[in-house]
């Protein structure tokens, strides 16, 4: 079955780029556009689309604010975005992952990663492009905040902490099972309880979560 995405970008050609670089790809299917953020909050919550690619800067409502929208911590039944832009500023990143993105990428990052974005969100993964990753949570990490930082509903066991550590630099559960010796589907388990245990829902707030409270920097040392 194909993933269906809607697209939202105020630029006409940028929208017929991208369907066509979408559509050409295996298993993926553009069902619908939309002009504004506006515009794409009202089409996603219609047509319940497997992925919204949003660009942020459109008129009306810009796409962070539609991902708060379409999949922010008080969306009961939220959508995966992935927000694409031709900024690469870290604070819209950020913005982006805690307004609830599971992705995102600039425009230039080419059809085989913007594929790879899209099939991740739909699966219940995160992918952010490989050039801001790394640079954006050690930034924001280090940056005061009054946000509360959540504690777990229970203490993680040690191999949480080694799993937390691996998801905090990018690797798949494929690379966490060969890099700590375990199965494939230990590591998506040890991956599930630290979500549940943390109250989160993807793999980008766990990695967030691991730098606020400095947790990489510690097992790095």
């Amino acid at each position: 079955m194909n993933v269906r995405v809607l697209l939202a970008d105020d630029q006409e050609l940028v929208r017929t780029g991208l369907r066509m670089i979408l559509d050409a790809q295996p298993g993926i299917e553009v069902i619908a556009e939309a002009p504004d953020g506006r515009r794409a909050v009202e089409l996603a919550r219609a047509l319940r689309p497997d992925v919204c690619l949003l660009d942020i800067r459109m008129p009306h409502l810009d796409g962070i604010a539609a991902t708060r929208e379409l999949a922010g911590p008080d969306v009961v039944d939220p959508l995966p975005v992935v927000v694409i832009t031709t900024f690469d500023l870290d604070e819209h990143v950020y913005d982006a992952l805690r307004a609830g993105a599971r992705g995102f990428l600039l425009k230039d990052a080419g059809p085989q990663l913007l594929a790879q974005a899209v099939h991740a969100a739909a699966a219940g993964d995160a992918l952010i492009a490989p050039a801001v990753t790394a640079r954006l949570l050690r930034t924001f990490a280090a940056t005061p905040s009054a946000r509360r930082v959540p504690q777990p509903l229970e203490p993680l066991t040690d191999r949480e902490e080694q799993v937390l550590l691996e998801v905090a630099t990018g690797r798949t559960n494929e690379e966490i099972a060969g890099r700590l010796f375990i199965s494939l589907s230990t590591a998506k388990t040890h991956v599930a309880n630290l979500l549940t245990k943390l109250g989160m829902r993807n793999r980008v707030e766990l990695a967030l979560w691991a730098y606020e409270t400095g947790r990489l920097a510690a097992r790095r040392d």
